[in-house]
């Protein structure tokens, strides 16, 4: 037959093949697809001259192995779950970032994802993620929906819950007690002897729990007038303003401003100083969160110190010990927190 009018098999188009394979590595290193996997999975198994081959093979083809597969050989997926509910808030990521170095160096990787303060989209996510099978998940804070729980205690595996503390954690959980800073905050100012006080507060819960134990507390502890502006949106330099704009409105003349977040307290300064109000003189700000720039403005910012990278390495720390098979770590990691007093107030 002539060669011409033999049909060659037609290459697969882009998207349509497989891509290069276990059996592609393995031709262009002269072994098996066997001994591929092998060399992969235990490269002990193999002669140094083999596994040399096959590592320039994956370096000339660009080839990933398959780590579901592995995993589902090895039942491990080395995947850690993470869910924050914001990612450009630098509060959640400087723990993920805490935490993944130290899980990273252990050949951990992690999968993140953004929950937007929603206990419905957490929800979604944690099945979403628990779908993939990783080996732990870290989750931010300790209220979430029935559904997720369950969910989590039927994974069997390692949470950590960070940024918060409970009597009943999931697995365990590493933070501080948020309604302990704002009674901590009231008992300041009470010590400062302001003689009214103002919240600006954000809207997640965490927020909201600090600013109503410091309001409980200042008026459980003496006398003196309260004024609040609670919104349902996160924590920024323009809600800053329009709370202070809020506050007096309602009759605030001076005294401490306790503020959810750092951001918040700048927010309300540079509105202050827009009005000729003098701080701390006049108005004094209390913020939280001790952000990078709380040090670094002007005046400095007088705030509620959390040592955001610890609660992570902590986190990161528990976690491999449970991966390892140690379960005896304290279920309950209270890092505390600290005033900073500063220029603001």
């Amino acid at each position: 037959m002539n060669d011409e009018h033999v049909k060659k098999p037609r290459a697969p188009r882009k998207g349509q093949g497989r891509g290069v394979t276990m059996e592609t590595v393995g031709r262009l290193a002269g072994v098996s697809q066997v001994t591929v996997s092998r060399a992969l999975s235990d490269p002990s198994k193999v002669s140094p001259a083999t596994l040399a081959k096959i590592h320039e093979a994956i370096a000339q083809t660009g080839f990933v192995p398959n780590a579901l597969a592995g995993a589902l050989a090895s039942s491990k997926s080395m995947l850690i779950s993470a869910l924050v509910p914001s990612i450009t808030n630098i509060v959640y990521s400087s723990m993920v970032k805490a935490f993944s170095e130290e899980m990273r160096r252990e050949g951990y990787e992690i999968l993140l994802s953004e929950t937007g303060f929603n206990a419905e989209e957490e929800e979604k996510l944690i099945a979403a993620h628990l779908s993939r099978r990783p080996d732990a998940m870290f989750l931010t804070g300790i209220h979430h929906s029935a559904q997720a729980r369950r969910m989590l205690l039927a994974a069997e595996i390692p949470v950590a819950e960070v940024w918060d503390i409970t009597d009943s954690p999931i697995d365990f959980c590493v933070g501080f007690n948020h309604a302990e800073t704002g009674r901590a905050a009231a008992d300041f100012a009470r010590r400062k002897s302001y003689p009214q006080v103002g919240v600006v507060s954000a809207g997640d819960e965490r927020a909201r729990r600090r600013s109503e134990a410091f309001l409980r507390q200042w008026h459980r502890s003496g006398e003196g007038a309260s004024v609040s502006m609670l919104f349902d949106a996160p924590a920024t330099l323009a809600n800053g303003r329009a709370g202070f704009r809020g506050l007096l409105d309602k009759g605030f003349t001076g005294g401490l401003v306790h503020c959810s977040s750092d951001l918040l307290a700048h927010g309300v300064i540079i509105e202050a100083q827009s009005r000729g109000l003098d701080v701390p003189g006049r108005i004094a700000v209390l913020g939280f969160g001790d952000q990078p720039f709380a040090d670094a403005v002007e005046p400095r910012i007088t705030t509620v110190r959390v040592d955001m990278a610890a609660f992570g390495r902590a986190a990161a720390q528990s976690m491999l010990a449970r991966l390892g098979g140690d379960r005896t770590g304290p279920p309950v990691i209270d890092l505390g927190f600290e005033i900073v007093e500063r220029e603001s107030t």
